[in-house]
């Protein structure tokens, strides 16, 4: 994970706060704590990147609500949780709605350790596919109105005499603009084009 990938920690009870710091800064890991969900709100924004240790159990607002107000404003944190008294519907809904992972209080340092590397996997592999189809928007937008055109024609599976008969040119010129087309959007096959068409949510043309 990036050097700026941070395991954010959330939970009410101090003295676990600082001995899971003491033990996540001690495999090298840049740690963030916070005693209350409140506070983790306020002092971060959402595009941090990392993953969140989160207590479930927290007076004012819980972790499982703080889950929710994470997903409905888009912030991707994988999320592993912590309980002392959780239940089997409780760990389902945490992991149902997103979670990597439920661990019981007293945690394991070697379970707490293996989840917390396995969610920063996650978060690597969320970021990458964020910058993949940021990649692949600003080639989407330095395509030409007709390249366009001739994309979505492409990914409904019209062959170029049937583009050109649809747009009312010829065969020829279709040609050219798919090959600037398929150049542009970095693809070497119309299975790439339309996976990528998918990604960006380019409709095929009717």
């Amino acid at each position: 994970m990036s050097g700026d990938a941070t395991v954010f920690l959330v939970d009410d009870e101090r003295g676990m706060l600082k001995a899971l710091t003491r033990l996540l800064r001690a495999e090298g890991f840049a740690v963030r704590a916070f005693g209350s969900a409140r506070e983790f709100l306020n002092a971060c924004g959402p595009d941090e990147t990392g993953c969140l240790v989160l207590d479930v159990a927290m007076p004012d607002l819980d972790g499982l609500e703080l889950q929710r107000r994470l997903a409905r404003d888009g912030v991707a944190l994988p999320i592993i949780f912590l309980t002392g008294h959780g239940d089997i519907p409780m760990s389902v809904r945490a992991i149902k709605a997103g979670a990597v992972d439920f661990l019981t209080k007293p945690v394991n340092d070697t379970e707490l350790l293996r989840a917390v590397r396995a969610a920063l996997g996650k978060a690597e592999e969320q970021s990458a596919g964020r910058e993949e189809a940021a990649a692949l928007q600003t080639r989407l937008a330095r395509l030409t109105p007709r390249e366009r055109e001739v994309l979505e024609h492409v990914i409904s599976g019209r062959l170029n005499k049937q583009i050109a008969g649809d747009l009312g040119t010829c065969e020829q010129t279709i040609k050219v603009h798919r090959m600037r087309m398929m150049e542009k959007m970095g693809v070497e096959s119309v299975a790439d084009l339309v996976r990528a068409a998918e990604r960006l949510g380019v409709a095929p043309a009717r």
